[in-house]
């Protein structure tokens, strides 16, 4: 086997600002992992999340590190060995499954026990700001059926409220990115109620939740920050009622998959969502959404350039990814 391993950092500028309670970003750095074999091109990408302690630098670093087993032909269930989860691994094991679809020439669905790739509907994201932006923001995505409010603690009343006002048909689904309280949480979940949210998703910070478990939830919480692959999934029981399936942080589409069947097995609710990535970040985290009850994977949405070929977007209708694409 001659396998050739290449890696690509690139950039892709966001249309206007990207905005949760962490921070601003106006522009998306991924890394790219392509495998070339003489008959076909496997490709993957991840996005490095300073949340995670990741940086660009580090995790080219960890691919590197993993080169020569690689090169020398390792298989999906040796990368889970090779590499913890987390966004180098996420790249490699996309690519694999790229790789194996190209060269066996079964789609990628079929692979991973789907009958076939089915249209999506995503949630389109609505940054933090200040209610008026928020209000035009949403006012502009009214036509879309779902919407992912971001929120920051202080003033999310008045940025519900401005947002329920400018899409009043939607549904809304709201991320605090753990930035509420254990003491302000029952108050907030009542005013989430009160506009007809229908999911929260990270209210406190990961590791400090155990709030969730002595109150009632008026509506599905969501665990992002405090689930990452089938390891976290036990001390969420009783917490949270749903799980985020994320690529960068299970590693990969192969520990996504095994995190979203266990989620529900256990019980808990799946969302299927991104970092803001391109088309190829999107394509395999398709096959997740294929098993969720929410589907947040607006990434190429939310920048003002794509790769090309990219998924095709029908407003808020996600199309199955190409095979020029991936899969």
């Amino acid at each position: 086997m001659t396998r050739k391993l290449s890696v690509t950092v690139e950039t892709y500028p966001i249309a206007g600002r990207f905005v949760i309670s962490r921070g601003a970003k106006t522009e998306a750095v991924v890394v790219t992992a392509t495998l070339t074999e003489i008959r076909g091109v496997g490709r993957g990408e991840c996005v490095p999340y300073a949340r995670y302690g990741e940086s660009v630098e580090n995790v080219v670093a960890a691919i590197e590190s993993v080169r020569a087993s690689i090169e020398a032909g390792v298989s999906r269930a040796d990368l889970q060995r090779l590499l913890p989860a987390g966004a180098a691994r996420n790249a490699l094991d996309c690519a694999l499954w790229d790789l194996e679809a190209k060269l066996s020439g079964v789609p990628a669905y079929a692979t991973a026990g789907f009958d076939a790739f089915s249209p999506l509907v995503t949630a389109y994201t609505i940054s933090v700001g200040a209610p008026d932006e928020m209000r035009a923001a949403a006012a502009r995505a009214a036509d879309r059926p779902l919407l992912k409010i971001k929120l920051a603690g202080e003033g999310d009343e008045a940025r519900l409220a401005a947002v329920r006002a400018g899409a009043p048909e939607s549904t809304l689904i709201v991320d605090a990115n753990e930035s509420w309280d254990a003491d302000s949480l029952s108050r907030r979940l009542a005013v989430c109620a009160d506009y007809g949210v229908a999911l929260v998703e990270q209210p406190l910070p990961a590791g400090r939740d155990e709030a969730l478990a002595r109150l009632a939830h008026p509506m599905p919480i969501c665990a992002d920050e405090s689930v990452h692959d089938r390891a976290s999934l036990a001390p969420l029981k009783g917490r949270y009622d749903a799980v985020n399936v994320k690529l960068d942080k299970t590693g990969g589409l192969t520990e996504a998959l095994a995190l979203a069947r266990a989620a529900q097995e256990m019980g808990f609710s799946i969302m299927a969502g991104c970092m803001v990535g391109t088309s190829l970040a999107m394509a395999p985290a398709v096959l997740v959404g294929q098993m969720a009850n929410f589907v947040d994977l607006d990434g190429p949405l939310l920048l003002a350039r794509d790769r090309i070929p990219g998924l095709s977007y029908e407003g808020s209708t996600l199309m199955p990814p190409a095979p020029e694409l991936w899969g």
